[in-house]
């Protein structure tokens, strides 16, 4: 049984598992989706539930944020990060922040003070540790605009940080950064069939998330430019390089970054490859 985030991450993580080789489909609210692989059933559920339910072998394996693997201190196997959101392929950050103009400028300053979040037990434990007796309540969603009439600092989730901005908030410190995680339930990682399973799922996954920046790029050129054109390759490994039927001209194949590809597409024309052709990738396999 493997574990699906439901929400903001559910549409990008159908579009992983596409790329990995699976179709993943559900109805506008169905919850239980179709996968065309007979070994696997999943269901959706909400991110932050995600962990609890591996933890309990209710799913073999699933997907969810290391924040909330954190937050319900979920005994469970890591078993590889996908680093990937709706938004961008960063990091995300929970970090507390303040009004521009509060005079808070460390946790310390909070004492008696309340604080509102999502990641409830985690912001608890970090006032714990530091010996801070700040009042700190749930909140149920847009945290930002909650300060200054509602509460004196906030804990929330950033990316890029363009929204605290945008509502004039102070990043006072970083509590973790995040990212999402396929995780394991330890009886099921034990196993050996299913086990296989599942990495074979990361493999896959971490294969398609590595292809999302690089592209194929393959063309012809006379063997006497063949070195110079080597050596201008930012390649993953060396290139593939087979003879042509013209007498003096090899095809050349190879995997480069695809911010650089409009780089060295000109330099090799200019030293004689022809017929170069870019393409996109599924999935780079290391």
């Amino acid at each position: 049984m493997l574990g699906l985030p439901k929400g903001s991450l559910e549409e990008s993580t159908k579009a992983l598992f596409a790329k990995a080789g699976w179709k993943i489909k559900t109805s506008s609210r169905s919850y239980r989706p179709s996968i065309d692989d007979p070994e696997l059933d999943g269901r959706f559920v909400r991110a932050q539930e995600v962990s609890r339910y591996v933890e309990s072998g209710f799913f073999d394996c699933g997907l969810t944020g290391w924040d909330w693997v954190r937050e319900n201190e979920s005994d469970v196997v890591e078993v590889c990060d996908l680093i990937y959101s709706r938004a961008s392929t960063l990091k995300s950050r929970w970090v507390l922040c303040v009004p521009e103009d509060s005079p808070v400028q460390k946790a310390e300053d909070l004492a008696g003070k309340r604080v509102a979040t999502e990641l409830m037990g985690t912001v608890q434990r970090y006032f714990a540790e530091k010996g801070v007796d700040a009042k700190v309540e749930f909140s149920w969603g847009a945290t930002e605009v909650k300060v200054p009439d509602l509460v004196d600092a906030i804990v929330d989730i950033t990316e890029t940080g363009s929204s605290l901005r945008a509502n004039k908030l102070r990043i006072v410190d970083t509590l973790l950064e995040t990212n999402t995680k396929l995780i394991a339930n330890k009886a099921s990682w034990a196993n050996p069939e299913k086990r296989k399973k599942i990495e074979t799922i990361a493999m896959l996954l971490q294969g398609a998330l590595e292809a999302e920046s690089k592209v194929g790029l393959k063309m012809n050129l006379p063997e006497a430019s063949l070195d110079a054109v080597v050596k201008e390759l930012p390649a993953l490994r060396n290139p593939t390089i087979s003879q042509l039927n013209a007498a003096g001209w090899v095809a050349l194949e190879t995997v480069i970054d695809e911010k650089v590809a409009r780089q060295i597409i000109p330099q090799l024309k200019a030293l004689g490859a022809e017929g170069i052709v870019e393409y996109p990738l599924n999935k780079v396999v290391y």
